[in-house]
């Protein structure tokens, strides 16, 4: 299972063309939008450089919160961004593994990151998540989905400068409609995909009061 994100090539391959992803800002926006201004908690998988946890600091500065990544550049990049914020913690964390006891959260965060482990690793991450969810406390995951076939998968990494011969080969793409039937056999409510744009999607789940 190819996943080449410990690589610094690989990372700074990415973070040099991250603010040019079509459309990424609205995913983003929406996202931001349904993160409760008084979410005192929040974790962040596969934190990057740690580009939506600060966005999500701008209107929450009460906020505290755990960044996770495994990769060693991203990691670097996240530090120095948060480096006078003590209200952010890093931690090295790879998602292939199970979720360290880090306590509850009020918001669980994901942005491009959990398209890169198995299928099966997807599902038990999500019930991981909803496990450190408080009540009413939600799980946004913007993600790189699966096109429901080859033309629209072609059209998509047309869009993004890439084609099917140099697209990452970490990637493990699974369709929306899975990811929220297992968000919903979970025990998530008012699940949908909230935002959606070719292959990209914002799937959102709340836990429950």
């Amino acid at each position: 299972m190819v996943n080449l994100w410990s690589t610094t090539k690989h990372a700074l391959g990415y973070l040099a063309k991250a603010d040019s992803i079509p459309h990424r800002t609205e995913g983003e926006a929406v996202l931001l939008d349904y993160i409760p201004k008084t979410a005192n908690r929040i974790l962040d998988l596969g934190t990057g450089d740690g580009r939506l946890m600060a966005l999500l600091k701008i209107d929450r500065s009460q906020a505290t919160g755990i960044a996770l990544d495994f990769s060693p550049v991203m990691l670097e990049q996240a530090q120095a961004r948060f480096k006078d914020d003590r209200s952010i913690e890093i931690i090295s964390h790879n998602l292939d593994d199970p979720l360290p006891d880090i306590g509850k959260f009020d918001a669980i965060i994901s942005s491009f990151a959990i398209h890169h482990v198995t299928h099966n690793r997807k599902q038990s991450l999500y019930t991981e998540i909803f496990n450190l969810l408080t009540p009413g406390g939600i799980f946004a995951n913007l993600e790189h989905v699966a096109s429901p076939n080859q033309k629209i998968h072609i059209q998509f990494l047309t869009k993004i400068g890439y084609t099917p011969e140099n697209e990452d080969p970490s990637n493990k793409l699974l369709d929306v409609e899975t990811q929220l039937e297992y968000l919903r056999d979970i025990g998530f409510i008012d699940v949908d995909c909230y935002w959606k744009w070719l292959e990209l999607a914002l799937l959102i789940g709340i836990k429950p009061i």
